[in-house]
C-alpha cells in the first residue's frame, strides 16, 4: 500500500457453513477524496464480531446482508485524516461504521461518537465502553434485571460481551456463573474478573459441573451460545428466570439456523412443544434483542460504564491482530472460539 492507495475485504462468495479466505477478497483501490460536508478516515481498529457471520448470507434478518462484491461491514475506531466539514477536523478520533478498509469516506451522520483518548483507551469504544459493552448492560437492564442474592449464567463468558454481563450482574449483587472453552479461559474469570464460578464447556461432565455451581437453580441465562450449553442450563432454569437472547454462536454455520429466518422451522423443531411446556409451566421469559432497540439508554450507558472503568469495578482484555492482511483469518478464528477477549485488528497508528 502506498501513500494514495487504500486496501478493503470485500465479500467474494457467500459461504456454505463455515466461511473460508475463499470467501474474501482484498482490494487495492486509490484513496477516496471527501466531497463537499464529507471527512476522509483512516481507520485504526477494526472490531471483529460474530454477528458479521449473519451479513455474510443472504437470508433474511434484521439488518440487510452485504451484497457481493462489496466491503465488509464492521464497527470502526477512526481518525479524522481530511475534513471538509465545520464541524469535524482533522485530527479528531471517532467512533464509525467504516468496515474492513483502511480508510473511508462518511457523512458525520456516519459518525457514532468522537473518542477522547484521555478518557479511555481508543480500543474500548469498540468492546467493553462501545457496542459489546453496551449489549451486556442494556440486556442485563431491559431484560435479565438481576437481583441481589440471584444466580446468573452466561456462555462465552470471557468474550467481550460476556465478561461485561458476569462483571455487571456482580455490581448488581449476583452471582455470576461464567461458561467458557478451556481452563486459562476459566481461571481468567475466576482470578481476574472475579466471577464466583467458572466452568469450562468442553469438560465431559459439564452438565454435571454446572449444576454443582447453581445450587439454588438459574435465575438469569444470558444467552450467547446456544447447542450443548444451552442443554444443561435448561433444566436448572429457576421459576420467573430471565433469558436475553443475545447470540447463538454455536449455530450460526448451521443451514437450518439460517433457513429458520426465512420462516422454516428449525431442525429441532420436534422439540418446540417440550420447551414451550417449560417456557409456561415455569413462566419463563425468553426474550431475544438487538441492542439498538435500547439505544436510547446508551448516554446513561457511557456515564455508568465510564465510572466503572475509571474505579477498576470492570476489567477487560483485548486480542489484537496486527494488519488488516490478517482479518479474514481471524474472523474464522472467532466463530471457532479462538479468541481471548475482544478481537480486534489493528489496522494503522494514530498520527
Amino acid at each position: 500500500m502506498t501513500d494514495t492507495t487504500a486496501q478493503r475485504w470485500v465479500l467474494a462468495a457467500r459461504p456454505l457453513g463455515e466461511p473460508t479466505p475463499e470467501n474474501f477478497r482484498l482490494e487495492s483501490v486509490r484513496i477516496p477524496e471527501p466531497g463537499d460536508g464529507e471527512m476522509l478516515l483512516r481507520v485504526l481498529y477494526l472490531s471483529l464480531d460474530p454477528y458479521m457471520r449473519g451479513r455474510m448470507s443472504a437470508t433474511k434478518s434484521y439488518a440487510a446482508p452485504v451484497a457481493l462484491g462489496a466491503v465488509m461491514e464492521g464497527g470502526t475506531v477512526a481518525q479524522v485524516l481530511r475534513s471538509n466539514h465545520p464541524d469535524y477536523r482533522a485530527g479528531e478520533f471517532v467512533l464509525s461504521h467504516s468496515g474492513w478498509q483502511t480508510h473511508a469516506v462518511v457523512t458525520p451522520k456516519q459518525i457514532l461518537r468522537r473518542l477522547d483518548p484521555a478518557i479511555a483507551p481508543l480500543s474500548t469504544a469498540l468492546g467493553v465502553y462501545g457496542m459489546p459493552g453496551f449489549t451486556a448492560w442494556a440486556g442485563l437492564r431491559e431484560i435479565g434485571k438481576p437481583k441481589p442474592g440471584e444466580t446468573l449464567v452466561v456462555a462465552a463468558a470471557s468474550g467481550a460481551v460476556g465478561s461485561a454481563v458476569g462483571q455487571i450482574a456482580r455490581l448488581r449483587g449476583a452471582r455470576a456463573v461464567g461458561i467458557a472453552g478451556g481452563a486459562e479461559k476459566c481461571a481468567y474469570l475466576r482470578d481476574e474478573l472475579g466471577f464466583d464460578a467458572a466452568i469450562d464447556h468442553r469438560a465431559p461432565d459439564f452438565a454435571e459441573q454446572l449444576k454443582a455451581a447453581c445450587p439454588n437453580g438459574i435465575d438469569v441465562y444470558f444467552e450467547n451460545v446456544g447447542g450443548a450449553v444451552w442443554e444443561a442450563v435448561w433444566p436448572l432454569l429457576n421459576e420467573y428466570a430471565r433469558v436475553p437472547v443475545c447470540g447463538l454462536i454455536a449455530h450460526y454455520n448451521d443451514d437450518g439456523y439460517r433457513s429458520g429466518f426465512n420462516g422454516e422451522l428449525p431442525v429441532a423443531a420436534d422439540r418446540l412443544p417440550a420447551l414451550m411446556r417449560s417456557v409456561l409451566t415455569r413462566s419463563l421469559t425468553l426474550r431475544g434483542f438487538i441492542q439498538r432497540e435500547f439505544v436510547q439508554h446508551y448516554p446513561e450507558f457511557l456515564r455508568e460504564m465510564g465510572g466503572w472503568l475509571r474505579d477498576g469495578q470492570v476489567r477487560y482484555r483485548e486480542d489484537i491482530v496486527d494488519g488488516l492482511e490478517h482479518a479474514p483469518e481471524a474472523f474464522i478464528g472467532l466463530l471457532k472460539g479462538r479468541n481471548f477477549g475482544k478481537l480486534l485488528v489493528r489496522v494503522a497508528n494514530p498520527a
